[in-house]
């Protein structure tokens, strides 16, 4: 198969789940977190949610494979049932013993059920019921697993639920008629795909594990960003693309893939039609009305007879027909390119006028804002983990995440700089970097000093991606908890001990229920969920807090200093 082709041991993106494939992203990690705190805290119900193909089944395996030796799991992989099938599979499950002819009633497996947790709970022991594609359960058999919370003892519950589906589940927890259930629930997340750098690791990690050898690139950058803009970072879905794309490489012997190969795998895997040729297309059906345009224009001038003066001038159809020198300039390369297909851009570009226009209107100059991609992430690295930023300040001191925004109301007053993905006219990847953003302008980092840019302006350029870096102290995974000990707990007491003034931390390296408590009043006040736990999303808001990022105020006369210093992004 095409995996000998690569010199692979075997095929690297198989969607069935093998754990030796296992790759944990932060929001993979942060989600088993959440599920390992909600079974060891004692909760009723622990939910986790995410899009199809997200990797929740992912983390089911790790779960198992980290729950304690003393808890019992009884895995439902199938919903669709009614109650007293729901409670006959946990029997089943569990190996608790009942009369087949009791199989229809809710009391006797109710009984059975809670003579288990009862003596499981003497000798010592935990039990968890799992149900995946959650989803799926109606309201009467979610009604009933509600009730089965209500074994319980003076100071803890008996039976431990984790309900894990698609969003559908979370919405459907919303209901009136589920709030009893929804005030259960100790501990949710929501699994959000991968990131764009996510991407390019999973693709790297899946690559080898199946034996790549050092220093082959099989997906090229590019390729890589393309892939993550058509998979939309679902791991399942960039498995299959990777895949068709590695045997269509294989059968034309080339050495990695391209952006064509795939162009071909999101028409077959997804069903897409990829968009570079559409915007071709449209352009050579708006020459071809303009030529229309010219003939029925020419037609009714003959009817008027000669010597009369048409009645409406005819300034509209002159682009079509002139060319360059009338036409705003990306328009003139857009007609150009319909006429000439095969002439690449930068040919394109350089063409002499046409006839018509005596003189070529000059490219125009770039704004002085406009920073190459590389150079904005170095220049953002600098802002916030100081000089010298490491040949990747991905993977320096500070971590790199992307997000996305609609609207600049969505990104509202940024906690920390940013940089925004941006696109030239002429279809090139640029950046900017933002330190604030007002009502009307937004203040931005140039080679020159710091600059005042009208939203109007940075908005023709800017398509909602952005990133931004945050630190997070040595040693820390994805998220901390009661009974963590390391570095990284030290590093996050000390963080409150400034936040709030003290002279003391709460904590030293272990994670105490005082530190948990402080952490609780921490997410109560940032509107977070009050979980305890320190999550990537609380230990952000907390660096914000403790002032560890620079504040709007202060960011334009650090890029200065920086400048001023010698430094070049």
């Amino acid at each position: 198969m095409y995996y000998q082709y690569f010199g692979l041991r075997e095929a690297p993106f198989s969607i069935a789940v093998n754990p030796r494939y296992l790759f944990m992203s932060h929001r993979h990690r942060d989600a088993l977190a959440h599920l390992l705190y909600g079974v060891g805290a004692g909760g009723a119900f622990i939910v986790l949610t995410g899009e199809v193909g997200t990797g929740k089944t992912t983390i089911n395996r790790a779960l198992l494979e980290q729950l304690p030796d003393d808890a019992d799991i009884a895995i439902v992989l199938n919903p669709a049932l009614d109650a007293a099938e729901l409670l006959a599979t946990v029997c089943d499950e569990l190996g608790i013993a009942y009369d087949r002819e009791d199989a229809a009633s809710l009391k006797a497996l109710t009984d059975r059920l809670h003579r288990f947790l009862l003596d499981n709970h003497a000798r010592g022991r935990r039990t968890v019921l799992l149900i995946d594609e959650a989803q799926h359960l109606s309201f009467p058999v979610l009604e009933q697993i509600r009730l089965l919370t209500n074994l319980e003892t003076d100071s803890e519950k008996l039976l431990h639920i984790i309900l894990i589906g698609q969003p559908e589940l979370a919405a459907m927890l919303q209901r009136p008629e589920l709030r009893q259930l929804n005030q259960r629930v100790t501990a949710r997340y929501n699994l959000e795909p991968l990131s764009r750098g996510e991407t390019g690791a999973y693709i790297r990690h899946r690559l080898q594990v199946a034996g790549l050898g050092p220093g082959t690139e099989l997906f090229p950058p590019r390729v890589v960003r393309a892939i993550h803009r058509h998979s939309r970072g679902i791991p399942r879905l960039i498995n299959l693309l990777c895949d068709r794309m590695l045997l269509g490489a294989y059968g034309q012997e080339a050495p990695r893939v391209d952006r064509r190969m795939l162009r071909k795998a999101v028409r077959e895997v997804i069903g897409e039609m990829p968009s570079p040729r559409d915007g071709r297309a449209l352009r050579y059906a708006a020459l071809a009305l303009a030529g229309l345009a010219l003939v029925v224009f020419a037609w009714w001038a003959l009817l008027r007879g000669p010597g009369e003066e048409p009645a409406v001038a005819a300034p509209a159809a002159a682009p079509a027909a002139a060319g360059a020198g009338v036409a705003e300039p990306a328009a003139q390369a857009e007609a150009t390119s319909a006429v000439e297909p095969a002439r690449p851009m930068e040919t394109v570009e350089a063409a002499p006028a046409a006839k018509s226009s005596p003189v070529a209107a000059p490219a125009p100059t770039p704004p002085a804002w406009l920073l190459p991609p590389d150079g904005a992430l170095r220049g953002l690295y600098a802002l916030q983990g100081g000089t010298p930023v490491p040949a990747d300040p991905c993977r320096g001191a500070l971590r790199c995440e992307d997000g996305r925004a609609d609207t600049w109301q969505d990104l509202g007053a940024p906690a920390r700089p940013l940089l925004l993905e941006l696109v030239t006219p002429d279809r090139f990847a640029a950046a900017a970097l933002l330190l604030e953003l007002g009502e009307r302008t937004a203040t931005l980092a140039t080679l020159d000093g710091v600059a005042a840019v009208p939203l109007a302006d940075l908005a023709d350029y800017w398509r909602g991606g952005y990133r931004y870096l945050w630190d997070a102290p040595a040693g820390f995974g994805s998220g901390l908890a009661a009974g963590d000990e390391g570095l990284a707990v030290a590093a996050v007491a000390g963080r409150f001990a400034r936040l709030d003034g003290q002279a003391e931390p709460l904590a030293g390296e272990r994670f105490t229920p005082r530190l948990a408590e402080r952490v609780r009043l921490f997410q109560h006040a940032e509107g977070l969920a009050e979980d305890g736990i320190v999550g990537t999303q609380t230990l952000r808001r907390l660096n914000v807090a403790a002032g560890l990022v620079p504040p709007p105020a202060e960011r334009a006369a650090a890029w200065e200093g920086l400048l001023a210093a010698g430094f070049r992004p």
